[in-house]
């Protein structure tokens, strides 16, 4: 995108406009759920919440894939890096996420094999340049990034890699929606849809959830306008008592998505139940390795023992996650958990909405 261009989305006239149409609209109390948290993080910086009517509120949802990776996992990728002979790769955000024995980075400390990369195909490249090791890559991440994995296990089939594995725990959008709209103990009235994701799965992806559930959901961008109009698309469906699917970033999303993208998840993976951390196991919400591709499954092929896990006492980020409390409600934030010294992954990872709160001061 051209300069002139992304700066017509954060031009602060247009803004202005949006704003002032939001409030003429605005008559009852909402509540809307930005599920990407890019989109979290985007807010804070342009000071959308200072901008809106009191009538809404903005809440930050499940779209940071490090913060909802289910605590078992977690433990798991400790336990794969503990192994002997394994090499471990993985993304930079996983580095610092406690487990119930002490994170990534600790290990490494300590002398095992764990290396940031920043992308599969480096994983590749490290088995390749050390056959007498097992390396296993960490798929944490949306549909976004889980076609990059499954390339990644298509050319190592090719090359005929025996030392590359894959340890999947990536997760599937929609379903989380599903969940989250279906919680008696939230109420959301309308989901700000994420842009990233929406790009590979298209906005069309999201039909059966918007039918079902009678939510309102709009697809949205990451500049200021993008954002701006993408809410007060939802306000002004909810004023009218309508429930519909819409896309306000039709410059990178299209209905169908990125249709090789799909392909090469449906040749890789299967659909499977998958656990989130702060909504349990939710069914057909994860991607499993396909009984062809076993040889490259992780958690099949090695020895892999993971103890019982628990959540860190007093960490509430599995209900910052859905939305159920804002960072300041839970009683670490602050002081005991820190960017510095983090309890919770919402805390570690740059999408986290427990890091944004800190940044920013709290600030809207």
């Amino acid at each position: 995108m051209s300069k002139e261009l992304s700066d017509s989305y954060r031009d602060p006239t247009l803004a202005g406009q949006l704003v002032r149409w939001i409030a003429k609209i605005s008559r009852k109390k909402i509540r809307l759920m930005e599920v990407c948290g890019t989109h979290t993080v985007s807010i804070f910086r342009s000071g959308i919440r200072s901008l809106l009517p009191d009538t809404i509120s903005l809440v930050s949802g499940p779209g940071c894939p490090v913060c909802v990776t289910d605590p078992g996992d977690i433990d798991a990728f400790l336990a794969l890096a503990r192994m002997e002979g394994v090499t471990v790769a993985t993304f930079g955000d996983l580095m610092r996420v406690p487990g119930s024995q002490g994170s990534l980075l600790e290990l490494k400390s300590e002398g095992r094999d764990i290396r940031v990369v920043y992308s599969p195909l480096d994983a590749l490249a490290v088995a390749r340049e050390n056959p007498d090791r097992k390396v296993v890559f960490l798929g944490v991440g949306f549909e976004t990034t889980a076609p990059t994995v499954a390339a990644a296990v298509s050319q190592a089939l090719q090359e005929g890699l025996a030392n590359f594995f894959i340890y999947s725990a990536h997760k599937l959008v929609p379903p989380a929606l599903a969940a989250i709209s279906k919680n008696p103990d939230l109420r959301i009235d309308g989901f700000l849809l994420p842009g990233h994701v929406s790009v590979i799965i298209g906005s069309g992806a999201y039909r059966p959830f918007v039918e079902t559930s009678r939510c309102p959901a709009v697809v949205a961008g990451f500049e200021p306008v993008d954002l701006l109009q993408a809410i007060g698309m939802l306000v002004s469906q909810i004023e009218a008592g309508e429930a519909r699917l819409e896309n306000a970033y039709k410059r990178a999303v299209s209905e169908k998505g990125n249709q090789a993208a799909q392909m090469l998840l449906e040749n890789t993976f299967q659909v499977t139940d998958a656990p989130w951390r702060g909504l349990g196991v939710i069914p057909k919400s994860g991607l499993a390795l396909k009984p062809e591709y076993a040889g490259f499954d992780a958690g099949k092929v090695l020895p892999l023992c993971v103890p019982a896990s628990e959540s860190p006492a007093g960490c509430r980020c599995g209900e910052v996650l859905i939305g159920k409390i804002t960072p300041p409600d839970c009683p670490l934030f602050g002081t005991a958990c820190t960017p510095v010294k983090p309890v919770g992954p919402c805390m570690v990872s740059s999408e986290g909405t427990c890091a944004a709160f800190h940044r920013y001061g709290g600030a809207s």
